[in-house]
Parts: structure tokens; C-alpha cells; sequence
């Protein structure tokens, strides 16, 4: 199944108005085009043996002959070919004419769906010459010398995925034929259409399949009536769209006066899953009569070599251009409403803030600025304390009262050095040796400031740590792991550092952005190690554990879509193309999933914090995992990659 891909197109073929020899040929030659890319299941647009603009025609019996002489020919052509056609078709029967779908395979005609709803108004009066396909719910025709299903009801069947398909005005009605579809199984849906151009109606359509694709939590694979249509009184530009979720995948250009296909792959395990995920899915499958479904099987497939053409961004929680102040905004207004809501509950006359000049400390800091001045509250009372000791660095100090300064908050100062060789006395350990102990208690020993000063202040420790940090578990158990409320809690750290630049850019002079700035450009360490000889950070935490771009990456596939570890080392090798070999990736992905295994303990104890997107890692929230679950199986599949 290629993990779940399912290759498909949507086509816009050349037409001539009631030239069905001329159209027939056209089709042929994309069909042709999508076996050869290994194409599953492709769709043309409504009518598209005609054409839709045939108007009156359709009453003519030429036309109506010839378009089945076309279907006869087209038959002929599939007989050796795997791929699934999707062809628009009218169709006489019982004294009516339907506007239908014809679903072709290996010379076969799997099934007719007639159209449902038929538009008559304005520009539109199909009625004049078509039949609601709901008058025949459920019976079939003999067509091209076979006997066929038709009706609206057919779920088609392949061995990994199921579809079905609407036409045009179907989508558009309160209670789409799609929606009853996707309840009884149908995991991608195709959509014949001839859709018009008019100002304003593009992005409607698109707003439309998207949403309509999200509530089905299906694929949705849209093609639409392109050149060579009648533009007597309107114009077909040739909308193909190909939606997955909600998430638009790939789109034809528009008003193009060349036939187009365009292919991509829709992740049907990842649809499952959603599906799966989504209560709310079920319970409406629970409302639905679901024996009304006819369920069509298919031929069997041979699958070719399988090559994924669609693009992974390497940085999936991290929108691009406008997105990403947009994303940061809201992130930034849901971290200062959730702490403002725990200082008011609280009746916390401070909040105590551990500052190391790092990303996530700064990112804390900047949330409870802005807490504290929506609630009218004095920067003072926010207690800002560095607690440099054996690693910290003259920038990261300096970037820390800096900043601290430049916001106007309380400034404390207090060195854990001697505190931490004292506790190394009492438990009789050598300071030369920089092992887990070493570094623990230093973490722990900030930790124990943080709260006595919150107890001493009548205050709240506010937490620095991020997602991505509580993936791997790089944290200290009842050190900087703990806090009475953490406002980075769900934040990965590949954001944090946009977040940061938002900050300094929308809200910042420019002495505070210049500190901020310096900020971001310094390497991520937690400083538990000694400095180098010329002061520098020695400690670099991408170094030990891997790079957090990776990292994240891994979290968004495992945690978002429960993806297995073959398939995100697939799409990582697709998305970091150039950047990171085979190697490094395949390092990092064990380092990743035995590091999320063995460091849940540590997230199971969570303390409180807003969740700001599809990620969370909250025990009372989107992960509850036991501490004692086995990676064996993750692991063995990370050492078997290729």
C-alpha cells in the first residue's frame, strides 16, 4: 500500500461542444498518460464525453448515440489498463436523462452515479433536460452490453481504499452526498464538475472543497469543465483541486488553454487514523442507515514502482510567510489569556521567572510582560531570577540581566555554586566528574529557588520547558521539569524561536530587540557543563540529542498521525532531501523513539498549561501513555530501515 498512498488525479481534458469522437480521444490520451504514472483513479470533468455546455442537444438522439459509441470505445481502450476512470456521461433511462459518472476499469463499467441535485437557477436549468438521480435510489442499467449499477449509493471498493463520487451542485447543497458517503467508508471522493468562472466564486469553491473534505476527513479529488467549453454566455477556466482534510495538496492553473493532470498521492492510513481519532465520526455513522450502501469491488491493481511526488514541509509546525505572524499572534494571546486566568484564580500577588538567556526562559518572560500589562499589574511583580553556576557563559548572563532590565521587572541574582558543592560534599561527590549527578543537581537546586522564592512572594514559578523538550524528556524529573504553571508546555521548540522574533519585532524598542535578537542567535545548552577555555558554550544540546528540526518533525508525525517509523523515515527523507542524509536521519529517529519511550514518567506528572495547537503532550490531555509501554517494536523497525 505504500504506506498508506494513494495515487490519484483530477484531469481537464480538451473539448469540442457534442464532439463525442473528438472528446473521446482527449480522455484516452490522459488516461494513458496517468497509467504510465502509476495513476490509481482518475476524474474528468462533468459530462465530459459531450461536454456540459451541449444545451438543447442533449434532446438529440445523435448525441445521445454517440456518446455511448464514444463510452464503447473508451471500454476498449481501458481493457488492458489499471487505472480507474472517472468519466461524466449522460445517460438515458426509463424515459429520462441522467446526468452521470461512469467508474471504468479493465473494460468494465463499475457503476453509474446519476447526479443528485440539479441546478436551475440563473445561469444554470440542467432540469430542463436531466433527472434528479434520487428518483432511482437504488437499480441498474444494461449499458454497452453489460449490466450496471447505478445510483447514488455506490461505495467503490480497492483492497486498501474505498471511494465515491458526487457531481458539481452536489457539493454545494446543505447536506452533500459526499457527507453520507464518507459515513459509509468512502475515504476519497470525486467530484465531476462544471463550474463557472465569476468574480469572487474561485476562492468560494475553495473554501467550500476544504471544508467539505475536513468535515468528511476525507480526500477530495475535484475536476472541472476547462477550454474548449461553449462561452456563449459563461467561461470555464478549469478548476482541478485535490484536498486532503482540509489541506488543499495541489491545484491546476486556471484559465489555461492547455489540457492539464494533475497528481499527487492522498494519505489514506493518515485519514483513517483522523477517523479513528474523531469520536464525533462515529457517532454520526451511528445516525446514518448504513445498509442502503451498495459497495462496488474492483479489479485488482498491479501496483508499479511506487515514487512519492508529493512535497513534506520540513518544518510541519511552522506556517510560511503571513501564517507565521498570524501563528504567533494567537499562540502569543493564548499564553498570556491562560496565565492571566491562573494569577487571577490564584489571587498570586507575583509570578518568579528563572532567566538564563536561553530561548524558552525569554519566550516565558515576554508572556508574562504582557500578562501582567493586560491585567494592569506592575512589571515588578514579576520576579525575574538568574541563577548562573558552573556553565553559565558571559553572553547568556549578560543577555539575561539585560533583558530583564530593559522589560523593567524585579532583578534577583543568586549563584547556585556554592549551594550545588555543598549538596556534592554531603553526598561525598567528586565535582570533577560531570556525570547525570553533576548536572541534575544543578537543575534541581534552581528549581528549589524558584519555589521558595514563589513561596516566599506569595507567587507562581512559571515553567520555561517546551514540547519538544518533553518529547525527549531533556529535562530534569522535579528540576525545570516542574512548575505551578508552564506556558510553553505545548510549544515545539522550532516555534519558540519565531515566537521570540514576533515578539521583539511587533512589541520590543530597539535596545530590547537587539538583546532579543542576540537571544535567538545563541546555541541552545542548558550550561550544566563548564564553558570552554575561551568562555564558550561547551554544552550544545543539538549535539547530544540531534537536531530539535528533526526532532520535531518525528513529534508532529508520531503525535499528530500515529504514524510508524518506516513511514515518517519515508517523508523525513523526502522533506530534508539535501539537508540530512539517510544516515543521519535514521540515527536520530532511534534516538527519537527511545527517548519517547523511556522519558513518559516524566510528562505523566505534568504541571498545568495552555495547549495552543494540534499538539499536546498533557497527561490530562491529548497523550495518556503508560510509563511501562515497550518500544521494542518502534525500535526493531528503526534498526531494519533501509
Amino acid at each position: 500500500m505504500n504506506y498508506g498512498f494513494v495515487k490519484v488525479a483530477s484531469a481537464i481534458p480538451h473539448v469540442k461542444v457534442a464532439d463525442c469522437r473528438y472528446n473521446i480521444l482527449q480522455i484516452e490520451s490522459l488516461i494513458a498518460q496517468a497509467e504510465g504514472k502509476g495513476i490509481e483513479v482518475i476524474c474528468f470533468p462533468e459530462l465530459s464525453i459531450t461536454a456540459y455546455t451541449c444545451g438543447d442537444l442533449f434532446s438529440q438522439q445523435m448525441l445521445l448515440d454517440e456518446a455511448e459509441m464514444a463510452l464503447i470505445s473508451l471500454l476498449d481502450f481501458t481493457r488492458s489498463l489499471n487505472v480507474i476512470s472517472i468519466v461524466g456521461f449522460p445517460l438515458p433511462y426509463r424515459g429520462t436523462l441522467l446526468n452521470c459518472a461512469a467508474v471504468i476499469q479493465k473494460g468494465k463499467i463499475l457503476g453509474l452515479v446519476p447526479k443528485t441535485y440539479l441546478p436551475n437557477y440563473k445561469e444554470f436549468y440542467e432540469q430542463r433536460w436531466f433527472t434528479s438521480g434520487a428518483v432511482f435510489p437504488e437499480t441498474s442499467v444494461k449499458i454497452c452490453g453489460q449490466q450496471v449499477p447505478l445510483g447514488n449509493n455506490l461505495i467503490f471498493q480497492l483492497p486498501h481504499f474505498s471511494f465515491a463520487v458526487e457531481i458539481c451542485e452536489d457539493v454545494w447543497a446543505p447536506i452533500p452526498p459526499s457527507s453520507t458517503a464518507a459515513l459509509r467508508g468512502a475515504e476519497i471522493i470525486f467530484n465531476l464538475s462544471a463550474d463557472n468562472e465569476g468574480i469572487g466564486k474561485h476562492q468560494y469553491l475553495k473554501s467550500l472543497l476544504a471544508q467539505q473534505s475536513a468535515r468528511c476527513l476525507s480526500g477530495y479529488v475535484f475536476s472541472g469543465c476547462g477550454f474548449g467549453e461553449s462561452t456563449q454566455d459563461v467561461v470555464f477556466a478549469g478548476k482541478a483541486f485535490i484536498y486532503e482534510n482540509g489541506s488543499l495538496l495541489c491545484e491546476a492553473e486556471r484559465f489555461s488553454l492547455k489540457e492539464q493532470l494533475v497528481t499527487t498521492e492522498i494519505d489514506i492510513e493518515r485519514l483513517r487514523l483522523e477517523r479513528q481519532v474523531n469520536t464525533t465520526f462515529a457517532a454520526c455513522m451511528a445516525q446514518q442507515d448504513l445498509k442502503q450502501a451498495r459497495y462496488i469491488d474492483t479489479e485488482l491493481i498491479v501496483p508499479k514502482e511506487f515514487k512519492l511526488s508529493r512535497k513534506f514541509d520540513p518544518a510541519p509546525f511552522v506556517p510560511k510567510g503571513e501564517a507565521l505572524n498570524e501563528r504567533c499572534e494567537e499562540i502569543f494571546a493564548i499564553q498570556t489569556e491562560g496565565l492571566a486566568k491562573r494569577i487571577v484564580h490564584t489571587h498570586a500577588q507575583n509570578v518568579v521567572v528563572g532567566i538564563s538567556g536561553g530561548l524558552d526562559s525569554t519566550l516565558a518572560l515576554l508572556v508574562c510582560v504582557k500578562t501582567f500589562d493586560m491585567l494592569g499589574l506592575s512589571r515588578k511583580n514579576i520576579i525575574g531570577i538568574t541563577m548562573p553556576g558552573f556553565g553559565t557563559t558571559g553572553r547568556t548572563y549578560n543577555n539575561a540581566l539585560n533583558l530583564m532590565k530593559e522589560l523593567g521587572i524585579t532583578i534577583r541574582e543568586i549563584s547556585i555554586k556554592d549551594a550545588c558543592l555543598q549538596h556534592f560534599k554531603d553526598l561525598n561527590i567528586d565535582p570533577n566528574i560531570h556525570d547525570v549527578t553533576y548536572e541534575n543537581s544543578q537543575a534541581r537546586e534552581r528549581t528549589q529557588i524558584l519555589m521558595d522564592a514563589a513561596n516566599q512572594s506569595n507567587g507562581l514559578v512559571i515553567g520555561t520547558g517546551d514540547l519538544s523538550e518533553l518529547a525527549l524528556g531533556w529535562a530534569t524529573y522535579n528540576g525545570d521539569h516542574m512548575s505551578m504553571y508552564c506556558v510553553n508546555a505545548s510549544i515545539p521548540k522550532t516555534l519558540v524561536r519565531h515566537l521570540v522574533h514576533w515578539v521583539a519585532l511587533q512589541e520590543m524598542d530597539d535596545t530590547c530587540r537587539a538583546t532579543l535578537l542576540d537571544i535567538i542567535d545563541t546555541p541552545i545548552s542548558p550550561e550544566l557543563i563548564p564553558a570552554d577555555e575561551n568562555g564558550e558554550i561547551q554544552q550544545k544540546t543539538e549535539d547530544l540529542v540531534g537536531p530539535y528540526e528533526l526532532h520535531d518533525f518525528f513529534l508532529y508525525y508520531t503525535l499528530r498521525f500515529g504514524f510508524r517509523p518506516a513511514k515518517i523515515y519515508m517523508i523525513a527523507q523526502e522533506a530534508f532531501k539535501g539537508c540530512y542524509t539517510d544516515d543521519v536521519i535514521k540515527k536520530w529517529l532511534n534516538t527519537f523513539f527511545r527517548r519517547f519511550f523511556a522519558q513518559q514518567f516524566k510528562r505523566s506528572c505534568l504541571p498545568d498549561g495552555p495547549k495552543v495547537g494540534s499538539c499536546s503532550l498533557s497527561p490530562r490531555g491529548d497523550w495518556r501513555m503508560p510509563s511501562d509501554a515497550s518500544s521494542a517494536s518502534w525500535l526493531e523497525e528503526c534498526t531494519s530501515l533501509q
